[in-house]
C-alpha cells in the first residue's frame, strides 16, 4: 500500500534574512520615494502598515507613503500618556496627507487595572510601563502583518546606527526608509513639501513620546537625549534594546514581570 501523504501546514516565516539581504541590495543608492512606491505597487510585501509615532519627523515618511499609495494603512500606538499636541498633530496630518487608513491601539483596560491603577508606573519603571502602554499594543496591531514600515534613522542615536533598509524580526519584514537620512535632508524635505512641523519641536523637543518621560533637548545633545533622561533607556522596547526583551520576544498575552 502506498504511504498516505501527510499535510503539513507550513508555519516557517514569511520572509528570511536572504530576502532582506536581496532587497538591501536591490535598492542599494536608490532613493526612498521611488523604493517605497516601486514596493507597494508590487504587493509583494504581504499585510504591510506603517507605524507612526506622529513626531517631530514623522511627517516626511508619512508623505512618502501617501505619494505611493495613501491607502497604506498607519498605526499610531496611543499610550494614554501622549501630548495633546502630538494628538491634534495625527489630526492634521492625517488629514493634510490624505491618508485614509489611519488607525490607533491603545493599552488594554485590564492590564492597566491590574499593572498601573494609578497611572504612575512611569515614575519609577519606565520599562514596565512602556512594556504595557506600548510594546504590547503594538504587538497586537501587528499580530497580522508581514511587513511594517518604521521611522527610524541611524543619526538619532548611538542605538541606531548601521540601520539597514531592510531587516527581518520573528520572519516579519521591517522596512527602514530613511535609515540613511540626516537632519539635513529631513529639514530639506519638510521645506520643499511645506509639511507641517510638530507643535512642540520650536519648544525644544527634538524627540517626543510620552509627556511624563520626554523633555527638551539642549544644544549639541543627542536628539533623543530628552527621552527617559535620567534613566538609563534609549528605547520603548518596539525595536529592542540591551536589556529589554524586543517586541518580537514577548509571548501572547505578556504581561512583565515585577
Amino acid at each position: 500500500m502506498a504511504s498516505r501523504a501527510i499535510d503539513r501546514i507550513d508555519a516557517g516565516p514569511r520572509f528570511t534574512q536572504a530576502d532582506a539581504d536581496a532587497l538591501n541590495a536591490r535598492f542599494a543608492g536608490v532613493d526612498a520615494a521611488t523604493m517605497l512606491a516601486e514596493l507597494l505597487a508590487e504587493n509583494t510585501l504581504g499585510r504591510v502598515a506603517v507605524v507612526s509615532s506622529f513626531g517631530t519627523e514623522s511627517a516626511v515618511l508619512l508623505h512618502l507613503v501617501a505619494q505611493a499609495d495613501p491607502a497604506t494603512p498607519v498605526i499610531f500606538v496611543d499610550t494614554l500618556k501622549m501630548f495633546q499636541e502630538t494628538l491634534d498633530y495625527r489630526e492634521t496630518l492625517t488629514q493634510r496627507l490624505g491618508l485614509t487608513n489611519s488607525s490607533t491601539v491603545t493599552p488594554d483596560p485590564a492590564v492597566l487595572a491590574a499593572k498601573d491603577e494609578n497611572g504612575l508606573r512611569w515614575s519609577w519603571d519606565p520599562d514596565g510601563c512602556c512594556a504595557i502602554r506600548k510594546v504590547e499594543p503594538l504587538k497586537r496591531a501587528k499580530e497580522g502583518l508581514d511587513t511594517w514600515i518604521s521611522g527610524r534613522k541611524a543619526f538619532q542615536s548611538v542605538t541606531r546606527e548601521n540601520l539597514p533598509r531592510f531587516e527581518v524580526e520573528a520572519g516579519r519584514l521591517k522596512i527602514n526608509p530613511l535609515g540613511d537620512w540626516i537632519k539635513a535632508d529631513l529639514d530639506a524635505y519638510f521645506e520643499a513639501h511645506d509639511l507641517p512641523r510638530h507643535p512642540l519641536e520650536a519648544k525644544g523637543y527634538l524627540s517626543v513620546g510620552c509627556e511624563p518621560c520626554t523633555s527638551t533637548v539642549k544644544p549639541g545633545e543627542d536628539p533623543r537625549a530628552g527621552r527617559w533622561r535620567g534613566w538609563d533607556k534609549t528605547e520603548c522596547g518596539i525595536h529592542g534594546q540591551p536589556g529589554a526583551a524586543p517586541e518580537e520576544d514577548l509571548p501572547p498575552g505578556y504581561e512583565p514581570a515585577f
